[in-house]
């Protein structure tokens, strides 16, 4: 017998033993959510065969159970081999769908119901009431604040006529001079959404907000952007002006339909977007009124036409404004440092009900109403936005960017989302008020209300329930078309 052992170099493949499986190789990233703020999120390939191929997508939120193993790294020269980590998954659950993060006990729940029980004779003050709690350490801004409910909020997503999604989803501008508190309405918004993303239009380029191509050991994978990891969430981008104009264009499919087309490298798929875009701009240079909004943001008219409200904050001189607002920023460093040294154990003492809306009692109604409530419009409601709709479509002052087929969806959305908010599964004409008060604040120049269309000078009324009755009755402008 030879010790050499046998010398060939020619094989025959054995056909019965041959076992294929479908193999796939992913890449999974701890929740940016989760980590401190400054720390990078870690990754690690996950192994995926047989019936867990193709079971999920880029950016989905994913539960994996397997077998943690390690492989040898590449065969590179003068580079020594090292283990790396890697998973073998024999389950891989999708957690896109179960909107985790958010416990509501039942006792919280009740608490709701009886706040509005509370609140039933005089409902848009028990309202002004929750949108005092967002950024309360900015005094007044009622329609931003009121805009950023409703945005967060959201309406029903349905399917048309000819099958296609009609999103549920709105989408918000901010356009003010600097130190106006955008970018902290950007940051409160993002701590109220269970799932967030923050950016910046700087530091923005299109394939970091929807989808870019990478290299990986010799083959192409697919990692997502913003968009993509905001789905089903917000996705907040501050200094949108920053964005080159070809970056801007990509997110307008994301935008509307809600999805990502993706042809790269070979790679052919469509992912979904299904989130909220809440943006903040500075104008460019001075604010003119007297031209278009297009015209004062440098955005292009298919781009504005996607946000369901664009707000304008501009800096303006007024002293009696000025003198509120600082006594009010005083007394919240005051009441801080109260709070700093009041005893903890005073506050368990309290009795049940909800005395003020803080950060997490926020969190836990927009998440509540968001997965209870289904509004249906009214036939007065449907009455009410028709007639406004009808009304800017024939008024010589519109703005063709603005006034377009989307603006109709719009109004639809921001009532369904106000009836949301006010704890009914039925859009009233009180509803599609309110909503018609946010898009007419998107106006340069108003059809119905008077002022000139700077959302800063709102404020807080004293008497809402009252105030609406006197003040926006707007049946009289709304019907003279009809």
């Amino acid at each position: 017998m030879s010790s050499k052992g046998c010398q060939s170099a020619s094989f025959q493949l054995i056909g019965d033993s041959i076992t294929c499986h479908d193999y796939q190789e992913i890449k999974i990233q701890e929740s940016v959510q989760l980590l401190d703020v400054g720390s990078i999120p870690r990754s690690m390939p996950v192994i995926l065969m047989d019936d867990l191929v193709d079971l999920v997508k880029a950016g989905d939120d994913v539960i994996v159970t397997g077998i943690l193993s390690a492989k040898w790294s590449s065969d590179v020269k003068d580079v020594r081999c090292n283990l790396d980590p890697m998973f073998i998954a024999n389950y891989v659950r999708r957690t896109n769908e179960l909107k985790s993060g958010i416990d509501i006990p039942e006792e919280i729940i009740k608490d709701f119901e009886l706040f509005w029980a509370e609140n039933r004779a005089t409902p848009l003050e028990g309202r002004n009431k929750i949108l005092k709690g967002i950024c309360p350490q900015i005094f007044g801004l009622f329609t931003v604040k009121l805009a950023v409910a409703l945005t967060l909020i959201g309406g029903v997503q349905h399917v048309d006529a000819s099958g296609t999604k009609v999103r549920g989803e709105p989408h918000m501008l901010l356009v003010g001079d600097p130190g106006t508190g955008k970018s902290q309405f950007l940051k409160f918004a993002a701590k109220l959404s269970n799932r967030s993303v923050i950016t910046t239009g700087l530091g923005s380029t299109s394939a970091g907000l929807t989808v870019t191509a990478v290299k990986d050991g010799g083959e192409w994978m697919l990692e997502a952007g913003a968009l993509v990891l905001a789905d089903g969430g917000l996705c907040c981008i501050d200094e949108f002006d920053s964005m080159r104009e070809h970056d801007r264009t990509t997110i307008h499919e994301a935008m509307e339909q809600q999805t990502i087309s993706v042809a790269k490298a070979g790679l052919v798929t469509t992912l979904s977007t299904r989130t909220t875009v809440f943006g903040a701009t500075n104008p460019k240079g001075q604010y003119d009124s007297n031209e278009s909004l297009s015209v004062n943001t440098t955005l292009s008219g298919p781009l504005l036409s996607r946000f369901d409200i664009v707000l304008v904050l501009l800096d303006k001189k007024n002293p009696k404004l000025d003198g509120i607002i600082s006594s009010h920023i005083l007394a919240q460093s005051t009441k801080a440092e109260e709070n700093k040294a009041s005893d903890p154990a005073v506050k368990s003492t309290q009795p049940l009900g909800i005395k003020e809306w803080t950060l997490p009692c926020l969190r836990r109604y927009i998440h509540y109403v968001k997965q209870r409530f289904k509004p249906v419009l009214t036939k007065e409601a449907e009455s009410v936005i028709s007639g406004y709709y009808q009304l800017q479509r024939r008024d010589g002052t519109h703005n063709a960017a603005r006034t377009t087929v989307r603006m109709l969806e719009s109004l639809i959305r921001l009532a369904q989302a106000h009836a949301r908010l006010m704890f009914r599964n039925e859009v009233t004409r009180l509803d599609a008020i309110a909503a018609i008060l946010c898009i007419e604040s998107s106006m340069t120049i108003s059809a119905i209300i008077d002022g000139d269309g700077n959302a800063l000078n709102s404020n807080f009324q004293e008497n809402p329930d009252q105030e609406c009755i006197l003040k926006y009755d707007l049946e009289p402008y709304l019907f003279k078309i009809i």
